[in-house]
């Protein structure tokens, strides 16, 4: 009796953990998949005969799939086994980027491209649906602060590690290890993960995902503003980190693949710091709108230094880059804010709705930034490849602060409604 009761004591307290942790793997392993076309856009330029607009395009189908399989997550995962669903999704994005690492025209690479992003939108709603279901309500918070730590260990696994694998064995077979490894994971999660019915204390019933209760959610502005935020203040980090950053680093400071990779490696350390510290003294000081402010007003002064300020010492721009993305980090609190203004029971939905401003703007500010690469191009060909200028790079993401200074503005608006609304 004793050794039954001792078996299941230390289930309940490590298993999970065990969850959480293979949530926190496919957090992980979404960012290696978005980012990965930072590290080898020469490569895919060749291969598929695109220039900026068109690489920029394929990278985009990511998030056009993203987005619109992030509206039916949230609802899916209340409503349905997160088991089947989870290891569904992380399984399709396996065998997506196998694909793509194979795939010999356009037309297929963007097709593939987009099942990454189908089964890769049920990442954050899936991890926090697991931290609901398995850990305790005064644990949750804590749970979820870590799932932007994970994305961001992801973000520098698909820098460096796959720059390296790129440029020494082919883009190919980095991503091809890629599949294999997210088939790998997907069948870990179905063998080790099992389906909890949700704690009635938590509040979420499947009354909370009716259309009729969204569209409460949908009525409201701040919501709305949340989301618009989300998109303009994540959106910088997902480009200059995931696509058109490293090109720009190799130009503007004369690095190599793998040197650029390692700043943007910067960018994502400081997130990954900057999210779980800053959340912290949000939660702390109960000042989570002004400590999301004042971080997104860092993150913004250091991105003009970045853009702007080509002569550098190599230190000082990781440093910029590593005060940027923990200046963003703040972002992480708009979620926190989401369910705090809204009914608990729909904080699946409001999570959903908030994340689904980074698909909505990422989808059109990378394609946007290829084409305004190509409308300022010189002209110049480098071994068969469109050469952009350093100038051309400048003018091209000055519309990342632009973005900043607009997601300010919405923190100062959103400001100005909850005093309204509590007087």
């Amino acid at each position: 009796m004793s050794l039954q009761s001792d078996s299941r004591s230390f289930f309940n307290q490590y298993y999970p953990i065990a969850v959480i942790f293979l949530c926190a793997l496919f957090a992980a392993y979404k960012y290696v998949l978005q980012i990965s076309p930072s590290v080898m856009t020469a490569d895919l330029m060749r291969a598929f005969h695109v220039n900026g607009a068109g690489l920029g395009n394929l990278a985009a189908t990511y998030f056009y799939a993203y987005l619109i399989a992030q509206l039916f997550a949230g609802v899916l995962l209340d409503r349905y086994s997160p088991r089947y669903l989870m290891t569904f999704a992380i399984g399709l994005s396996g065998f997506a980027v196998f694909s793509f690492s194979q795939a010999q025209s356009l037309g297929a690479a963007g097709l593939y491209r987009a099942f990454m992003g189908v089964g890769t939108a049920f990442m954050t709603i899936g991890y926090m649906k697991m931290s609901v279901l398995w850990f305790k309500p005064n644990r949750v918070a804590l749970v979820d602060g870590f799932c932007g730590t994970a994305c961001m260990i992801g973000a520098m696994c698909g820098q460096i590690p796959l720059a390296f694998l790129a440029m020494h064995f082919g883009w190919r077979l980095g991503l091809l290890y890629c599949g294999c490894f997210g088939i790998a994971l997907a069948t870990l999660f179905w063998m080790v993960v099992r389906d909890k019915k949700t704690p009635v204390s938590v509040g979420v019933t499947t009354s909370a995902v009716a259309f009729n209760n969204i569209m409460l959610i949908l009525k409201d502005k701040k919501n709305w503003i949340l989301m618009l935020y989300s998109g303009l203040a994540f959106t910088p980090v997902a480009v200059l980190g995931g696509l058109w950053g490293n090109p720009f680093f190799e130009e503007a400071y004369h690095l190599t693949a793998t040197q650029a990779a390692s700043f943007s490696s910067c960018l994502f350390l400081g997130f990954g710091v900057g999210g779980p510290v800053l959340g912290y003294f949000a939660g702390t000081l109960n000042q989570r709108l002004r400590m999301t402010f004042l971080g997104t007003l860092i993150a913004l002064v250091s991105l003009i230094l970045v853009i702007y300020v080509n002569s550098l010492p190599l230190f000082l721009l990781g440093t910029l880059l590593f005060v940027f993305g923990f200046g963003m980090g703040s972002y992480m609190a708009c979620f926190s804010i989401g369910k705090e203004i809204n009914p608990i029971g729909f904080a699946a939905t409001v999570v959903a709705l908030i994340n689904t401003g980074d698909a909505l703007l990422g989808s059109i500010t990378e394609p946007v930034i290829g084409k305004m690469l190509d409308i300022f191009w010189d002209g110049k060909i480098v071994n068969g490849v469109h050469y952009f200028s350093v100038q051309s790079f400048q003018w091209a993401l000055s519309l990342l602060p632009l973005y900043l200074l607009i997601a300010l503005g919405c923190l100062w608006v959103l400001r100005k409604m909850l005093f309204k609304s509590m007087n």
